[in-house]
């Protein structure tokens, strides 16, 4: 079965790419590539209380969700919404860990609250004032591909947009050891039924294993450093205008093949 949807809008944020304009002109290899340091961004959308509880993940997941519908120009509260993330909010599972590690030690109603997967998906209703239904998914290093099949299927099925957003940020000691993450990367799309003023894909699931990116200089090392950022072929192919097709990593052993047209 293949799967046709547009692409409406485009978030994107990852160390030395801050923002689709600015990520595009590097993808496209119009202007090298130059690393540095990403921070999460403080959520505006929330009130100060609910923003000074999100974790660096969550702060990743709102920025390029509200670039990519800012950018797609529909309204966020009419958005039902796919968020996928492959390590979640490790920085407060992790001190979640600890805290049962230590004698009489006791865990917050917070900290419990931004533990749960769906914790990106929360603060984003709250942050728009949307009741949409919304998926949470992990996915390990097939977290895109996975969050892009379901968003897909969901827009051809009920002929309507979806926000589509993908989010981790590295895990903090020990969990890094069994789960090395060493940058962040977030991405989101608003796909649309039909075509989309940022391209067109067809997607379908194939056996067989991803191909190896080709990527411009410098970008490529980022890849392999966030599981998000294995996206980075296809929107490497959105910045170039479409023409490609290529495969994204999904199961161990399938991919999900993708057609890229303008």
């Amino acid at each position: 079965m293949t799967l046709a949807v547009g692409i409406a809008g485009i978030g994107l944020l990852g160390p030395g790419l801050s923002g689709w304009p600015q990520a595009a002109q590097i993808l496209a290899g119009i202007v090298p590539y130059v690393a540095a340091p990403l921070t999460p961004p403080a959520p505006t959308l929330l009130p100060p209380t609910e923003r000074r509880r999100t974790g660096p993940s969550v702060r990743l997941a709102l920025a390029v969700a509200a670039e990519a519908v800012q950018d797609s120009g529909l309204p966020p509260e009419e958005l039902d919404t796919v968020f996928a993330s492959s390590n979640g909010e490790g920085v407060v599972i992790t001190g979640i860990l600890d805290a049962l590690h230590t004698e009489g030690g006791a865990i917050s109603p917070t900290q419990f609250h931004n533990s749960v997967h769906n914790a990106a998906a929360g603060y984003w209703g709250i942050a728009v004032g949307s009741s949409r239904p919304s998926v949470s998914l992990g996915g390990h290093d097939g977290v895109v591909a996975t969050g892009l099949l379901h968003a897909a299927a969901q827009v051809v099925a009920l002929r309507a947009p979806v926000l589509l957003v993908a989010h981790d940020v590295p895990l903090p000691a020990p969990l890094d050891a069994m789960r090395p993450t060493t940058d962040a990367f977030a991405l989101a799309f608003v796909l649309v039924p039909g075509k989309g003023a940022r391209g067109t894909l067809r997607l379908a699931q194939q056996s067989g294993p991803a191909d190896a990116p080709a990527l411009p200089a410098g970008v490529a090392a980022l890849h392999d450093a966030n599981p998000v950022a294995r996206a980075l072929p296809l929107l490497a192919a959105l910045a170039g205008g479409g023409g490609m097709v290529l495969h994204l990593p999904l199961l161990e052993d399938a991919r999900l093949h993708i057609e890229v047209t303008a």
